[in-house]
């Protein structure tokens, strides 16, 4: 079995096949305070606190960083998750991105789920963008205590119109990298 570090140059590589993802384990963010970030995801939103991890010593990297890890589960398994360092910090927006643009979108069953979360939100003292409609699904914006931008999204299409919907899609992504290409020659 030929691996890509045993391979020698000129030599072509047998590259694995691409396996199955299943889904979303989990996706991580930086928070100011765990307790404030458990109170928002538990208590206001409805994801219960599901697994909780304190170390000094980052496993990945060996770099000294008490931190204490938390995870919010949803109910397909997944989770969303938090590290708090303890310097009581939020996540520091990209600089060079609309605050619009990094977000993480989680979903609800119906419409009339997503308008009640909406006022679950607002009678907590969020500020809530929406109920937006995106034609495939509707939407409501709002962030957490930390500034993270979050959507929660109610399919509207059935399967299959999301079906006619990919079709040309490779061809459609093909037009926007050369219309973007020649907006960008044109600067």
């Amino acid at each position: 079995m030929s691996t890509l570090a045993a391979t020698q140059v000129g030599q072509a590589a047998a590259i694995p096949a691409a396996v199955p993802i299943h889904g979303l384990h989990h996706f991580a963010y930086r928070c100011r305070d765990a307790e404030e970030t458990r109170h928002f995801y538990e208590d206001i939103l409805g994801l219960p606190l599901f697994h909780y991890i304190r170390k000094d010593v980052v496993p990945s990297t060996g770099e000294y960083c008490p931190y204490v890890h938390i995870f919010f589960r949803m109910t397909d398994g997944s989770c969303m998750a938090f590290f708090d360092l303890g310097d009581d910090t939020i996540p520091a927006p990209s600089a060079n991105t609309p605050a619009w643009v990094n977000h993480i979108a989680l979903r609800v069953d119906t419409v009339e789920q997503l308008e009640a979360m909406k006022a679950r939100l607002e009678a907590n003292g969020t500020d809530v963008l929406g109920v937006t409609d995106h034609r495939i699904f509707k939407s409501i914006y709002f962030f957490d205590p930390n500034g993270i931008r979050l959507e929660l999204c109610a399919q509207l299409a059935p399967g299959s119109q999301m079906a006619e919907e990919q079709k040309g899609i490779h061809e459609k992504l093909d037009a926007w990298t050369k219309e973007k290409a020649e907006r960008l020659a044109k600067k």
